[in-house]
């Protein structure tokens, strides 16, 4: 089962959050999700674990608990949505912006 986990403390590793879940069970991976240009942490990651009773428990006992400072939540990860391939994010290019919809009087 593929855990996800977030709110996690910039100081936190991949081998840390194997250790944090090792204790309900096996796990298969561990990563924490960096910035792939500043190569920092972005704050959450995610744990894969073979058995899903274990798995279960892991994320029933440590979401919503305070680890290195910080409450976390976990939960089951979900596969990750599609983005349309024509996806603005509203610059300077985005219809409801660009200046060639300005009327001149």
């Amino acid at each position: 089962m593929n855990i996800y986990i977030s709110n996690l403390s910039f100081k936190v590793e991949d081998n840390d959050l194997q250790e944090l879940f090792a204790e309900y069970g096996t796990v298969s991976s561990a990563k924490v999700i960096t910035d792939k240009f500043t190569n920092r942490s972005r704050g959450f990651g995610f744990v894969e674990m073979p058995e899903k009773s274990e798995a279960i428990k892991a994320i029933n006992e440590l979401n919503q608990a305070e680890y290195d400072g910080k409450v976390i939540s976990v939960s089951e990860a979900r596969p990750r949505e599609e983005k349309p391939k024509n996806f603005n994010r509203g610059g300077y290019n985005n219809n409801n912006n660009n200046r060639n919809n300005y009327r001149r009087d």
